[in-house]
């Protein structure tokens, strides 16, 4: 069957990524740096969507966008970072394929085999991040990015020795732990909005069970809640944990312990039928919970009210 024309192209190499965009060959076949705009050569014959078969780190000099800063805007006009993990799906929007890459950095999952970063590149939530959560960077950022950057070039453009590789798996460490670092500056930056956002998710929360939802839909899960906020749940998860020091799913678990107690308090429903009305398959796995976050069984809280 012929592939359709709009239909997502896989890259599975890097090399084949190189060719797609008019590059040389990479000098290395499991890692590269391009370094200046770089857009699809074969614009009208693949589509603009791709999925990738390596990690992918982008930064786009001229991403727009101010952020929130109490009542005024912190300006990150200069840029920023743009993640992307294997077997994900990216590219695709007219905003996107206007803006070029300044610096991408290619990274084969092989190219980490014998290092501890091959497991813990995966503990990064912002690779799964969406394109508009990218990390917007200030001036001073910037330059540090750039420079890890820089020094990931040269040794790329070295001649190769025994410690080749270390050095530069040191360096992609760098650009991550920085990363992580900035992102966490991003959610305190825009404490105002977040705080609107975590008012919506209460409201989120009190709607699903005041509504009856959990009846209908089982327990509220984090992929809901971040829908209904357009973000994508790692983002999601990642800010409420810099915020409040808890993840999206203690979230929605504070709430459901919440929505128990008032249940067993102040209603005569059956243990069995609290846990079916707040969205639990079994009773077991609500007492469970329940169990865990209160050390009490659920009927021993309802008996501290007899």
């Amino acid at each position: 069957m012929k592939k359709e024309a709009n239909s997502p192209h896989r890259f599975d190499s890097i090399s084949a990524a190189h060719k797609a965009f008019g590059l040389e060959k990479p000098r290395h076949p499991l890692i590269s740096l391009i370094h200046g705009p770089h857009q699809l050569a074969t614009a009208g014959q693949l589509s603009p969507q791709h999925v990738l078969g390596f990690y992918k780190i982008s930064y786009k000099p001229k991403l727009s966008g101010k952020l929130k800063y109490g009542q005024g805007y912190y300006d990150f006009d200069e840029g920023g970072l743009l993640f992307a993990a294997p077997g994900q799906l990216v590219g695709g929007s007219d905003n996107e394929a206007a803006t070029c890459s300044d610096f991408t950095l290619l990274i084969q999952p092989d190219f980490l085999i014998g290092y501890p970063l091959m497991k813990a590149i995966r503990q990064y939530g912002f690779f799964s991040y969406s394109a508009n959560e990218t990390l917007h960077l200030s001036d001073q950022e910037k330059a540090t990015i750039m420079a890890v950057f820089r020094f990931i070039q040269d040794e790329l453009n070295a001649r190769t020795d025994d410690f080749s590789q270390d050095v530069i798996i040191s360096q992609i460490e760098l650009l991550l732990n920085y990363s992580n670092r900035f992102y966490k500056r991003q959610f305190i930056t825009r404490k105002a909005h977040n705080n609107e956002l975590l008012q919506k998710l209460e409201e989120l929360l009190e709607n699903y069970f005041n509504n009856e939802m959990a009846l209908s839909r089982g327990l509220p899960s984090v992929q809901f809640l971040a829908d209904e906020c357009n973000l994508s749940s790692s983002y999601l998860s990642d800010m409420l944990r810099a915020l409040t020091g808890r993840s999206a799913q203690q979230l929605i678990h504070d709430k459901l312990i919440e929505k128990a107690k008032e249940k067993l308090s102040a209603t005569s429903l059956s243990v069995s039928e609290v846990a079916f009305a707040l969205g639990f398959e079994h009773p077991q796995s609500f007492s469970k919970l329940f169990k865990a976050k209160t050390d009490q069984s659920p009927l021993e809280f309802r008996r501290s009210f007899s």
